[in-house]
Protein backbone atom coordinates (compact mmCIF):
# COMPACT_ATOMS: atom_id res chain seq x y z
CA UNK A 1 0.00 0.00 0.00
CA UNK A 2 1.57 3.38 -1.10
CA UNK A 3 1.51 6.11 1.47
CA UNK A 4 0.62 9.50 -0.46
CA UNK A 5 1.12 12.71 1.26
CA UNK A 6 -2.41 13.05 1.41
CA UNK A 7 -2.69 10.31 4.23
CA UNK A 8 0.01 11.58 5.78
CA UNK A 9 -1.77 15.31 5.96
CA UNK A 10 -4.59 13.63 7.26
CA UNK A 11 -3.03 11.25 9.76
CA UNK A 12 -1.23 14.27 11.38
CA UNK A 13 -4.76 16.37 11.27
CA UNK A 14 -5.43 13.50 13.40
CA UNK A 15 -3.22 13.69 15.67
CA UNK A 16 -3.75 16.92 16.42
CA UNK A 17 -7.49 17.10 16.37
CA UNK A 18 -6.50 13.63 19.24
CA UNK A 19 -4.60 16.14 21.47
CA UNK A 20 -7.00 19.24 21.19
CA UNK A 21 -9.57 16.62 22.22
CA UNK A 22 -7.94 14.96 25.14
CA UNK A 23 -6.90 18.51 26.90
CA UNK A 24 -3.71 19.03 25.49
CA UNK A 25 -2.99 23.00 26.40
CA UNK A 26 -0.52 25.22 28.07
CA UNK A 27 0.54 22.74 30.35
CA UNK A 28 0.52 20.17 28.27
CA UNK A 29 -2.12 17.05 29.49
CA UNK A 30 -2.13 18.37 32.91
CA UNK A 31 -4.49 20.92 33.81
CA UNK A 32 -3.63 24.41 34.43
CA UNK A 33 -5.16 24.18 38.36
CA UNK A 34 -3.46 21.13 39.01
CA UNK A 35 -0.60 22.77 37.88
CA UNK A 36 -1.00 26.02 39.97
CA UNK A 37 -1.78 23.52 42.63
CA UNK A 38 1.83 22.23 42.52
CA UNK A 39 3.40 26.23 42.88
CA UNK A 40 1.98 26.20 46.66
CA UNK A 41 5.73 26.82 47.84
CA UNK A 42 5.65 30.23 45.68
CA UNK A 43 2.23 31.72 47.41
CA UNK A 44 3.59 34.33 49.51
CA UNK A 45 6.37 35.53 47.38
CA UNK A 46 4.21 35.62 44.09
CA UNK A 47 1.83 38.48 46.59
CA UNK A 48 4.95 40.32 47.57
CA UNK A 49 8.25 41.55 46.29
CA UNK A 50 10.12 41.53 49.77
CA UNK A 51 9.22 37.88 50.82
CA UNK A 52 12.41 35.68 50.44
CA UNK A 53 11.51 33.13 47.60
CA UNK A 54 12.05 29.95 48.95
CA UNK A 55 14.11 27.04 47.93
CA UNK A 56 10.95 24.48 47.56
CA UNK A 57 9.09 27.43 44.97
CA UNK A 58 12.46 27.83 42.70
CA UNK A 59 12.66 24.26 42.32
CA UNK A 60 8.95 23.94 40.90
CA UNK A 61 9.55 27.44 39.04
CA UNK A 62 12.75 25.68 37.75
CA UNK A 63 10.61 22.85 36.04
CA UNK A 64 8.09 25.37 34.86
CA UNK A 65 10.56 27.48 33.53
CA UNK A 66 11.25 25.19 31.31
CA UNK A 67 7.88 26.05 29.23
CA UNK A 68 7.01 29.35 29.97
CA UNK A 69 3.74 29.25 28.14
CA UNK A 70 2.28 27.00 31.36
CA UNK A 71 3.92 29.40 33.80
CA UNK A 72 1.87 32.23 32.89
CA UNK A 73 -0.86 30.08 32.40
CA UNK A 74 -0.69 29.45 35.56
CA UNK A 75 0.05 32.91 37.12
CA UNK A 76 -2.84 34.24 35.45
CA UNK A 77 -5.28 31.23 36.20
CA UNK A 78 -8.28 32.00 38.49
CA UNK A 79 -6.94 29.60 40.98
CA UNK A 80 -3.48 31.70 41.66
CA UNK A 81 -5.91 34.76 41.64
CA UNK A 82 -8.06 33.60 43.83
CA UNK A 83 -5.19 33.05 46.79
CA UNK A 84 -3.73 36.32 46.12
CA UNK A 85 -1.30 36.27 43.36
CA UNK A 86 -0.36 39.44 41.81
CA UNK A 87 0.99 38.36 38.22
CA UNK A 88 3.55 41.38 38.39
CA UNK A 89 5.38 40.12 41.10
CA UNK A 90 4.97 36.24 40.16
CA UNK A 91 6.33 37.12 37.18
CA UNK A 92 9.58 38.31 39.22
CA UNK A 93 10.20 34.60 40.52
CA UNK A 94 11.97 33.17 37.85
CA UNK A 95 15.23 35.83 38.33
CA UNK A 96 14.63 36.21 42.08
CA UNK A 97 15.48 32.30 42.17
CA UNK A 98 18.29 33.30 39.40
CA UNK A 99 17.62 30.90 37.45
CA UNK A 100 20.04 31.34 34.00
CA UNK A 101 17.96 29.27 31.92
CA UNK A 102 14.85 31.61 32.61
CA UNK A 103 12.71 32.31 29.82
CA UNK A 104 13.84 36.18 29.82
CA UNK A 105 11.23 38.42 27.59
CA UNK A 106 8.57 36.11 27.65
CA UNK A 107 5.37 38.01 26.96
CA UNK A 108 2.53 37.21 29.32
CA UNK A 109 -0.35 38.49 28.89
CA UNK A 110 0.34 42.35 29.67
CA UNK A 111 3.40 41.12 31.86
CA UNK A 112 6.99 40.43 30.52
CA UNK A 113 9.69 38.01 32.39
CA UNK A 114 12.74 39.93 33.55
Amino acid sequence: MEVTMKHVCLFALLLLATEVVNGAGECGRVPVARMAFQMAPCASAAQDLQVQVSSACCASIQKMAQNPGCLCAVVLSDMAKSVGVKPEVAMTIPKRCNLADRPVGYKCGGYTLP
